[in-house]
């Protein structure tokens, strides 16, 4: 197994969600790659854990990614974060650009999860995504 793709997978990520058209039309430049910090903008979209498990072979050394992107916003309702998590999958599902190593053989959207936080100031969406990765 390898974790030296990960920091290319989330490159990728970053660079696809940030050249989207529709996503930057929706939240602007609000994509991050970890919390925002100070003023926090009411509705943003960061990229958040990985799980990274082994699927090399005799041939080729690999690893499976299953990561989180999550859209957060303080909105009364959901609505506005389900349109934006719509985004975020529409614009992983293309192929991504090549990575500065290794290659990504698929990359699937998995599952969404939506809730509210304890005090019910802002409602979150957790979009898994599942890569499958080859170090060639």
């Amino acid at each position: 197994m390898t974790y030296a793709l990960s920091a290319a997978l989330q490159k990728a990520v970053y660079a696809a969600l940030s050249a989207d058209a529709t996503l930057t039309g929706l939240v602007g430049t609000a994509i991050f790659d970890a919390p925002p910090v100070g003023a926090i903008p009411s509705l943003y979209v960061s990229l958040g854990p990985e799980k990274a498990q082994e699927r090399s072979d005799r041939s080729v050394s690999g690893a499976r990614h299953d990561f989180i992107v999550s859209v957060i916003t303080d909105a009364a309702g959901f609505q506005q974060a389900k349109v934006v998590a719509g985004a975020v999958a529409d614009a992983l599902a293309p192929p991504l650009g090549p990575l500065d190593r290794g290659r990504i053989v698929t990359l699937n959207f998995q599952r969404a999860q939506a809730r509210r936080d304890e005090a019910g100031q802002q409602r979150r969406i957790d979009l898994t995504f599942r890569a499958l990765l080859e170090d060639i």
